[in-house]
């Protein structure tokens, strides 16, 4: 069920608003703007109803800060208001509202305005979850690999916590394509990217699809022992998949991948260590395929072989 949040001072027109929707979404009432503000940051929410006229904080302060948080701009907010005049209807449509309901307010008049808007929403987040989303495997694209990896180093780097970032290759896959076609190259892709995404294990853990054959990773607040060993149990998941590949090439298909460790600082950025990480799997490539390679805190070297 849909959830709707109500911030409004007024208990009774809360309660009425309440009832015009309860049956059709999961209701949450907050009475104060600073509320209301808290159970938004916290709460998935499809819309939020918003009372312009409130002590302290009004709906135009709260819809701004709203309009600011990361977590809460793209939720739409409608005002319910009984300042009808042009002036204030600008206000709030330049700060962010997507509609104005006036009071008394019509219970169909409302219901239907929350139900198209709900929609919108819905086909708004499925738009933005096909243009982040890797078509072939399901798992991240590269653009959303780019948005996520700068503000997950950023969390890493106020928290001072470990980020290991990890770059995946899948071994002699141009003589898989020549023996096998593209068709079966794809179902490889596919496989590949379903083991790594299966054995990632916190909601701050995260992979993409980096480009043809190759993929990207990265872990919050392990240390190098811990993700080094992660990792090697990823490639030999990935290997025990036995996969047949050209006997000339290998028995199965592998992968190699290269990984660093670092406690980001505050002049350092994810780029740059993104670059160590590929001269990491340069290096498995190097040494022979199908093995992990990584360097931790310290820039020393851990090899698998």
């Amino acid at each position: 069920m849909e959830k709707i949040l109500i911030v409004d001072d007024s208990i009774l027109q809360a309660a009425q608003l309440k009832a015009i929707l309860n049956d059709t979404y999961d209701i949450t009432i907050a009475q104060t703007a600073e509320e209301g503000l808290r159970c938004a940051s916290e709460g998935k929410y499809s819309l939020i109803l918003l009372d312009v006229v409130m002590p302290g904080m009004d709906g135009f302060m709260l819809l701004k800060k709203l309009q600011e948080e990361i977590i809460t701009q793209s939720v739409p907010v409608i005002l319910i208001t009984s300042l009808t005049d042009a002036m204030n209807e600008q206000r709030g449509l330049v700060l962010g509202a997507v509609d104005y309901i006036a009071k008394p307010f019509n219970p169909m008049i409302v219901e239907a305005r929350v139900n198209t808007h709900v929609k919108l929403y819905n086909y708004r987040r499925q738009a933005e979850s096909q243009s982040r989303t890797d078509q072939l495997t399901g798992i991240a694209n590269r653009r959303e690999h780019d948005q996520c990896s700068l503000l997950k180093w950023g969390e890493a780097t106020r928290m001072q916590v470990p980020f290991s970032i990890c770059m995946f290759d899948i071994d002699h896959f141009k003589s898989y394509n020549d023996t096998f076609g593209h068709p079966a190259g794809d179902k490889v892709i596919a496989a590949v990217a379903k083991t790594l995404s299966s054995h990632l294990r916190r909601s701050t853990d995260f992979c993409a699809r980096y480009g043809g054959e190759e993929f990207v990773a990265f872990l919050m607040g392990d240390s190098s022992e811990k993700a080094f060993e992660h990792l090697k149990k990823i490639r030999q998941e990935i290997e025990n998949l036995h996969i047949p590949h050209e006997p000339s090439v290998s028995e199965w298909v592998t992968v190699s991948i290269g990984g660093v460790t670092v406690i980001p600082q505050k002049e350092s950025t994810y780029d740059s260590y993104l670059k160590i990480a590929d001269t990491m799997l340069y290096d498995a490539k190097k040494f022979g395929r199908n093995q992990v390679v990584w360097a931790n805190e310290t820039m020393r070297q851990l090899k698998e072989k």
